[in-house]
């Protein structure tokens, strides 16, 4: 099994911590793992991507030219991420802030209001967490179980940030699957 991912966004979105999140989430189920981040010029509200590898197997590459899925946050991300998708594959868009197409038939795309999801559920903050669980929820690349029990250890010291957390990834692991259902059903 192998499982490629490219999360992408603005600086601050939280993009490079969902990446670790999974990738942590994956060495605790005994999976190999490269996470391999990418900053633009600027930090805050410059570009920023990560890709998370997970294989059952050695990872020959830390580079993925076509991932199997990518997770993106604003217009630029669908731009250069979108196309790279290999057929087969699953884009994940938050169309809070995406207002351009995919111009592509040969992938599944999951649209989302993650920004929108975030605020009604409590903090804007939590986007990467809707669009995290939203990945996991078409892809399964690790257990639901034991990414959530890594989140709740990793925001322990701050409990407020635990629920909301939790909540996201939740709100968005739902609406993918419905997605994926709903894409099934009409195939």
């Amino acid at each position: 099994m192998q499982s490629e991912v490219v999360f992408a966004g603005f600086g601050g979105q939280g993009i490079m911590l969902a990446g670790q999140i999974l990738a942590y989430a994956a060495m605790e189920e005994g999976y190999n793992v490269v996470w391999l981040p990418s900053y633009g010029p600027e930090m805050r509200g410059g570009t920023a991507n990560c890709s998370v590898v997970v294989s059952s197997d050695p990872i020959a590459s830390p580079v993925v030219p076509n991932p199997a899925a990518a997770v993106v946050m604003n217009n630029p991300s669908l731009e250069r991420f979108g196309p790279a998708v290999r057929p087969g594959g699953v884009v994940i868009v938050n169309t809070s802030l995406v207002n351009i197409p995919l111009a592509r038939t040969d992938v599944a795309q999951v649209k989302l209001a993650a920004n929108a999801i975030a605020m009604g559920l409590g903090s804007g903050k939590a986007a990467n967490m809707v669009v995290l669980g939203a990945y996991l929820g078409a892809c399964k690349a690790v257990s639901y179980d034991v990414l959530t029990e890594f989140v709740r250890r990793k925001f322990s010291s701050k409990p407020k940030f635990v629920e909301i957390n939790l909540k996201a990834l939740s709100a968005g692991r739902k609406a993918a699957e419905a997605a994926i259902a709903g894409r099934k059903e009409t195939a």
